[in-house]
């Protein structure tokens, strides 16, 4: 698509394909929202999307990408990627940057289908989106934040370097909660073996960034 160039950009690891999601990744993707992506009793999102019955995860998913392509500018933009493992779609991985052609930051967020965790995915398609952001977008900080529950997303976290960046308070569900920040900075990052970015020279316009 001319006009919309995100559509042909990719990242590829040893295992896994990243991509903007086409119409059926979507549903797919909806397909593993309504499976499940975390066990019951436990939010790892301040908005509680996940709450729905499975219908309404699947259209939310849906919805949540269409609306990051509406949204997109220059200076505030959303990246949410598509992870696909052995040709099926298990999860999606987010880069996003606001005013990043100045600030050189960019956050991540992601979920994976649970039938899919404990199998180190969520850290390589996190470093996925880290070389995107260092090696293809000349990031000079990386950002992130989990719940202090959510003990999976801070043993990726951890694992690929970043340090502890300050708390923020938060109410979730009626209750006080605590996100744990971190910050990864380009000089302590380092680059996973075997992760190769194609046409994202075409998408740097779009991100407030020189293609040349």
């Amino acid at each position: 698509m001319r006009n919309w160039p995100f559509f042909d950009l990719s990242i590829t690891t040893p295992r896994l394909v990243l991509r903007v999601p086409s119409l059926e990744d979507l549903d797919e993707l909806g397909d593993r929202a309504a499976e499940g992506i975390h066990e019951d009793g436990f939010m790892p999102f301040l908005f509680p999307w996940t709450d729905g019955d499975p219908a309404e995860r699947a259209r939310r998913t849906a919805q949540y990408h269409f609306r990051a392509w509406g949204a997109l500018t220059a200076d505030d933009w959303a990246l949410e990627f598509a992870v696909l493992y052995e040709g099926q779609v298990i999860g999606t991985q987010g880069i996003q940057g606001k005013d990043f052609a100045v600030t050189r930051e960019a956050g991540t967020g992601s979920w994976l289908g649970r039938r899919f965790h404990g199998q180190g995915i969520g850290t390589e398609m996190r470093a996925a989106v880290l070389h995107l952001a260092f090696a293809g977008l000349g990031a000079r900080h990386a950002v992130t934040e989990a719940f202090e529950d959510n003990h999976a997303s801070l043993a990726v976290t951890r694992k690929l370097g970043y340090r502890e960046d300050g708390i923020r308070m938060h109410a979730r569900k009626g209750e006080p909660v605590v996100t744990q920040r971190f910050r990864l900075a380009a000089e302590d990052w380092s680059e996973t073996p075997g992760i190769e970015i194609r046409n994202l020279g075409p998408c740097l316009p779009l991100l407030g960034l020189d293609a040349s």
